[in-house]
C-alpha cells in the first residue's frame, strides 16, 4: 500500500505507534552503553512516505562502510529522543524537535555493548537533508512500500549463535541487525502488529 508523504499518513503512523507497547524498561541499571536512532520518515520517490538510511562513512573507527539509521551513542544527561534529534542534525543537518517525534520502539541489545532506542520522527522538509562527509558517506530514502514487501527480510542460521540472523534485503546489498531489526519492527508497528526482535541475531562481523 502506496503511503503519500501528508498529514493523513502522519496521523497513521502516529496512531499505529501509540498503539505499540514497548517492552517494560528492567528495574536494573543495564550495563549496556545508551544509544539511540532515528527512523526519519520523508518524502521518497514520487512524493510516497520514504526512511532515511546512510551508509557509514569509510574512515570512521567503529562499523565503518555499514549501513545505518542516523544516530549514535547518547551524551551524559540525555534522553533518547534527544540523543536520536542531535544525531539527525548532526549528521543529515535535519533540526527537528520533540514536536517531530511518533513514537519509540523497543530497545535493541547489541553485540557491541549498546542498547538502542530507535525513535520516530516525522521529517517534513525533506529538502534539507544535507549528510555530513566526517559521518556519511551517502544517503537513501527507502520507500515504505520497499520494507513491506513480503521478501523484504529473511532469517538465517549461523553456527556462532541459536539465534536468527535478520537480513534486510535492499538493492544489491544485505542489511543486517541492528539495523535490520529496527526496521522490521518498525514494518511490523505499521501492520499493527507486537512483534519482538530483542533475540534477532546480528552477523559476527557486527560483534565488535
Amino acid at each position: 500500500m502506496m503511503r503519500p508523504f501528508d498529514d493523513a499518513t502522519r496521523r497513521n503512523i502516529a496512531d499505529a505507534c501509540a498503539a505499540f507497547a514497548r517492552l517494560p524498561e528492567q528495574d536494573a541499571p543495564s550495563p549496556l552503553k545508551r544509544a539511540a536512532v532515528a527512523v526519519a520518515l520523508t518524502a521518497g520517490e514520487g512524493d510516497e512516505t520514504a526512511l532515511l538510511l546512510t551508509l557509514r562513512a569509510s574512515h570512521l573507527r567503529a562499523h565503518r562502510g555499514q549501513w545505518a539509521l542516523p544516530g549514535g551513542r547518547c551524551d551524559a544527561g540525555e534522553t533518547p529522543i534527544e540523543a536520536a534529534l542531535r544525531e539527525l542534525d548532526e549528521e543529515l543537518g535535519l533540526r527537528l524537535t520533540s514536536a517531530d517525534v511518533l513514537g519509540t520502539l523497543d530497545d535493541y541489545p547489541t553485540r557491541s555493548g549498546y542498547l538502542i532506542t530507535p525513535v520516530v520522527v516525522w521529517a517534513s522538509n525533506s529538502a534539507a537533508v544535507e549528510p555530513n562527509p566526517d559521518e556519511v558517506a551517502s544517503v537513501h530514502r527507502i520507500a515504505l512500500t520497499t520494507i513491506e514487501r513480503e521478501d523484504a527480510f529473511d532469517f538465517i542460521a549461523i553456527p556462532e549463535s541459536a539465534r536468527r540472523v535478520i537480513r534486510f534485503h535492499h538493492q544489491m546489498s544485505l542489511i543486517h541487525a541492528p539495523t535490520a531489526a529496527l526496521i522490521y519492527q518498525f514494518r511490523e508497528v505499521l501492520a499493527g502488529r507486537h512483534t519482538r526482535v530483542t533475540e534477532l541475531e546480528q552477523p559476527v562481523f557486527a560483534w565488535k
